[in-house]
């Protein structure tokens, strides 16, 4: 092996160990969102599941869980559920920016800072 091609599979390595701490750092954030709002902290794990919770989480219907499977519609419903969770936290469209642009830091920030959860008043019956 030369050296060029030991100074990248160096290079893909490190990249690869970078992503890795930062997916474990995301899912122990979600875990203890998760726990922090009164659920359990293993939904985190599970694929489309841990939507769904998230939805509940911030007061919306099951059903939008659909909405992720549309392209473009996805971004929006993700936009409104981070607001929705900055709010549900106490924080303000600030920290949603955050969520939206930066979720890893931001869920850290959630998951171990002070904020505590205030579940999300009940929509009025029409």
């Amino acid at each position: 092996m030369d050296t060029e091609t030991a100074a990248a599979a160096g290079v893909g390595g490190g990249v690869m160990l970078f992503w890795l701490v930062i997916l474990v750092l995301s899912i122990v954030a979600c875990w203890k969102v998760f726990t922090k709002a009164g659920k359990p902290g293993w939904a985190s794990i599970i694929p489309f599941y841990n939507i769904y919770v998230l939805l509940t989480i911030v007061g919306k219907p099951g059903w939008w869980l659909l909405l992720f499977f549309i392209p473009l519609v996805n971004l929006v419903i993700g936009i409104i559920v981070a607001i929705e969770l900055a709010k549900c936290f106490g924080k303000g469209g600030g920290f949603a920016v955050g969520l939206i642009l930066l979720p890893f830091i931001f869920m850290l920030i959630l998951a171990f800072g002070s904020a505590k959860y205030v579940p999300p008043a009940p929509a009025p019956a029409a």
